[in-house]
């Protein structure tokens, strides 16, 4: 990227994306010009490109070529405002003064080279300090002393001279400016390997935003697809009602693109600011001029104030459409709640999955069948191998299958058992000791308890009212958009969801069959092919 080039630059040679001063500029075929390589970061291995500044898709990648031209329009640019740069003329010059090469703070007076002679060749001279030259001299000199400052005083945080020393802070903790310079400087570099480190964070939650809103888009399309299939052939009550959740799904779509706008531009804006000040602490770390370095660095070392984008995404989940009737479902018939139901699972088990148990992470009271689709409870307590993956204190286990992408679904047989728990849990999950049963530590399960008590276990446990027991229950996962929902498969009705999830790693399918319970719940879990 472009490197700063001063307050006074010209809106015209800034690219869009880094609000610098354009560096191999290249012209999109929709006529606007960026950086190179900043346009290259927008553009991270996918398939439909588009312009950052008036969003103009392309379907294919435009091959980059360097506006030449302008390189040159830019190149002069920037000459032109290096010759605005100030002088220092020799003190000692009579007649046509030349320009000074060293100030000497032991003179207070700047040198050009024939005068500065003396300096380098007459032992007496040798011990003055000499710097690069300065405009500001009394910037360098003590005021209450007039002499040089070269110390530094750390418990005051103040330039002081030797005089100084002897008198107020004769006690202080001094060291010469050059060491206080070379410490300030180490501290500059780490600033610097922050801010950097801040601007890249900053480039890939750009990359993230502009990923989550085309997610979110194609989910929409895939949402709208399913919708007309719902509502063909209903009443003309339930059309209006599909009009209505179409346009509230494009004014959420129209609002996460508006959120992923302002983002950005929140983004680019800490982006111009971090690289502004990137550029002064390049420079301060190079200069020589240590008094001013350590003059400038107070302000400039510590990491700049800005917002954590840690925590902060678009919000990409679009609201099923089953999930947007269950809002209006005190104007639907009950005809329509099992329609929507059906036509749900139906599209969700397009993405099913072959499942097997993993015998390593089994509790060694579980027994498993040979073809690993079964799995109860035995009363006594297996002499298995120890693995680093098994569970040791709760009775589950999990599948050998793990997912950190796209959709899966599966179906399992919870048929005459009185007690289970099934959903998905993350990689992670402490094997050795327990575990809560929630969100929060990376657990998206609904269970059975009591025979008849269902409850989805959220941060705040969730009761279930089930028309039906179901004796087989499909779980379904949509990784990018936080989904976990369950569905009882005979009566193809939805059980529940979890939405606006956020995963970061690998999920596993759990089963968790309980305890056996003197035989009363003694059948297995049974993970069953999708029909």
């Amino acid at each position: 990227m472009a490197s700063s080039s001063g307050p006074s630059l010209n809106e015209e040679l800034k690219c869009f994306i880094c609000m610098e001063v354009f560096t191999d500029p290249v012209t999109t075929p929709c006529g606007h010009n960026f950086c190179r390589t900043c346009l290259i970061k927008c553009w991270p291995n996918t398939k439909t490109c588009f312009c950052p500044l008036c969003k103009e898709k392309y379907r294919r990648r435009p091959k980059l070529k360097i506006n030449t031209t302008l390189r040159e329009v830019v190149q002069h640019f920037k000459e032109k405002l290096n010759l605005g740069e100030s002088e220092v003329f020799c003190d000692f010059c009579d007649e046509r003064k030349q320009k000074a090469v060293k100030t000497c703070l032991t003179c207070q007076s700047s040198y050009c080279e024939t005068h500065l002679e003396p300096h380098l060749s007459f032992p007496c001279l040798n011990e003055h300090s000499l710097i690069n030259v300065v405009e500001k001299l009394e910037d360098y000199i003590c005021q209450k002393h007039e002499r040089p400052l070269e110390l530094f005083c750390r418990d005051d945080q103040t330039c002081v001279c030797l005089s100084c020393t002897e008198g107020e802070h004769r006690t202080h903790n001094t060291v010469p400016i050059e060491e206080e310079s070379r410490e300030k400087k180490n501290q500059l570099v780490q600033t610097q390997t922050d801010i950097h480190q801040m601007i890249q964070d900053r480039m890939k939650k750009i990359q993230e935003i502009q990923h989550s809103v085309e997610l979110r888009k194609r989910n929409t399309e895939e949402e709208k697809s399913s919708s007309v299939e719902i509502f063909t052939g209903l009443i003309c009550s339930i059309e209006r009602c599909q009009s209505d959740l179409l346009k509230m799904m494009e004014e959420q779509q129209k609002a996460a693109e508006k959120q992923a706008e302002d983002l950005i531009k929140e983004l680019h804006q800490e982006i111009t600011e971090l690289k502004r000040r990137n550029s002064e602490l390049e420079q301060l770390s190079h200069t020589e001029d240590h008094l001013h370095l350590i003059q400038m660095s107070s302000s400039l070392y510590s990491r700049p104030h800005t917002k954590n984008w840690t925590e902060i995404r678009i919000d990409s989940e679009v609201n099923s459409l089953k999930r947007a009737l269950t809002e209006l479902k005190k104007t639907l018939d009950e005809t329509l709640n099992e329609k929507i139901s059906q036509t749900g699972l139906k599209f969700v088990q397009k993405f099913a999955v072959d499942v097997t148990l993993d015998p390593d992470t089994a509790h060694p009271r579980l027994i498993l069948s040979d073809d690993g689709k079964q799995v109860s409870h035995g009363d006594v307590k297996q002499n298995v191998t120890k693995k680093p993956n098994r569970f040791n204190e709760s009775v589950c286990v999990l599948a050998k299958q793990g997912f950190s992408s796209g959709r899966f679904y599966y179906e399992v047989q919870v048929k005459g058992k009185t007690r289970w728990s099934l959903g998905v849990i993350r990689e992670s999950i402490n094997r050795e000791g327990g575990f809560t049963l929630s969100p929060d530590d990376g657990v998206w399960i609904v269970v059975l308890r009591n025979e008849n008590h269902y409850k989805a276990c959220e941060s705040s446990p969730v009761s279930l009212s089930l028309r039906v027991k179901p004796e087989k229950v499909g779980v379904f996962v949509d990784y990018e958009e936080g989904l976990v929902s369950f569905y009882d498969v005979e009566s193809r009705s939805h059980i529940y969801s979890f939405t606006g999830q956020t995963f970061t790693e690998k999920l596993y399918p759990f089963f968790g069959p309980s305890l056996n319970d003197k035989g009363k719940n003694s059948n297995p879990l049974i993970i069953t092919p999708v029909r």
